[in-house]
């Protein structure tokens, strides 16, 4: 089940994909390093599932800098097996390719934008319809160049899982006709291409994919598709500034007792800045370390047989006695009651 908190991010994966074809062609790196996810601490950690609106602006970027085809192709280019991590494996290990793209459908989720992206597949007799369906708002040229690269994605994946090359049938552009189709005939392989269409879809013959894939490995894909479940549950979407912020506290936590300096200096910024654009979201620094320590404090006590002395070493408390008037300012308990509670309401009712 998709989170709502992750609606409206991408994974990582995808991000660095289109921040590689920005380079590629040629945008000034003052175009778009400003944009929310693409720090490096952000954009390298598989864990980050960057702000939609990012992927959005460096498409809109790069189709101004280059006609939509060519970026559709580069994009395809660029994505060798594993670029998008557990999600390619999921086309590529399956019995077959056709169970593999229904996989990879059901978990779109992992790699897109739930809320605006998403996968459908349509049998009819003898043939299979993959179509891409795109909701985000974006320019013209911007979305094009999207839901091209979409189906040469599918077609290529697909191809990696059958281990041979495969010819579409048919492949239909919601897109006007470019005065040129030799890039998209390259792409796909055939001159059978609609524009104009209401869905970009790309159409094979049934056989194709239904034939069992060379080398498959029985139980892989069910270990797959857990994988890319806890892989989106135990991702961390970056919507906003105090999100990124919280990832950096996070990340200082997990070095030891995090410091207003520490964490500005992983943010590039100064203290006062720091502090003046917490201000701005209507939080504090110190709010910001006790709601963190609190959460961590909850989760240690739910989920591990720590003693308290050691979760309070590890909470930056000066002793046990310091973590029990926490607990019980914050829930008006004792850390043994908020244990006993276990994953329950009696901890959220006392929030």
């Amino acid at each position: 089940m998709v989170s709502h908190a992750h609606q409206g991010t991408t994974s990582s994966a995808l991000t660095r994909l289109s921040f590689n074809v920005a380079q590629l062609v040629g945008i000034p790196p003052q175009g778009y390093a400003h944009l929310l996810g693409l720090a490096p601490q952000h954009l390298n950690d598989d864990l980050c599932r960057t702000p939609a609106a990012t992927g959005i602006r460096l498409a809109e970027l790069s189709t101004v800098h280059a006609h939509w085809t060519e970026v559709a192709g580069l994009l395809a280019q660029q994505s060798d097996i594993g670029t998008l991590g557990v999600w390619d494996y999921l086309i590529t290990s399956a019995p077959t390719p056709l169970e593999g793209i229904r996989d990879a459908a059901a978990h779109f989720a992992v790699v897109a934008d739930s809320r605006t992206d998403g996968m459908r597949i349509t049998e009819d007799g003898g043939q299979v319809t993959i179509s891409h369906l795109n909701e985000a708002d974006l320019t013209y040229e911007a979305a094009c160049g999207i839901r091209a690269y979409a189906l040469g994605l599918y077609q290529r994946r697909l191809g990696e899982a059958a281990r041979r090359g495969l010819v579409p049938l048919h492949v239909s552009l919601a897109a006007e006709a470019p005065r040129r189709h030799d890039a998209l005939i390259e792409l796909y392989g055939t001159r059978s291409i609609e524009f104009e269409a209401a869905t970009s879809s790309i159409t094979f013959l049934a056989a194709d994919l239904d034939t069992p894939s060379p080398h498959v490995q029985p139980g892989l894909s069910a270990v797959l598709r857990r994988h890319a479940e806890q892989t989106l549950a135990s991702a961390v979407p970056l919507h906003d500034w105090l999100d990124l912020f919280r990832t950096a506290l996070a990340s200082a936590h997990d070095e030891g007792a995090p410091t207003l300096s520490a964490v500005a200096q992983r943010m590039t910024v100064g203290a006062r800045t720091l502090q003046r654009r917490l201000e701005e979201h209507g939080t504090t620094w110190s709010e910001e370390v006790e709601t963190m320590r609190r959460e961590n404090i909850t989760r240690l006590l739910h989920g591990t047989d720590l003693s308290v002395d050691s979760i309070a070493a590890r909470s930056g408390y000066a002793d046990a006695r310091a973590l029990r008037r926490a607990v019980k300012r914050w829930y008006g308990t004792t850390p043994a009651a908020l244990r006993r509670a276990g994953h329950g309401g009696e901890a959220q009712a006392g929030v």
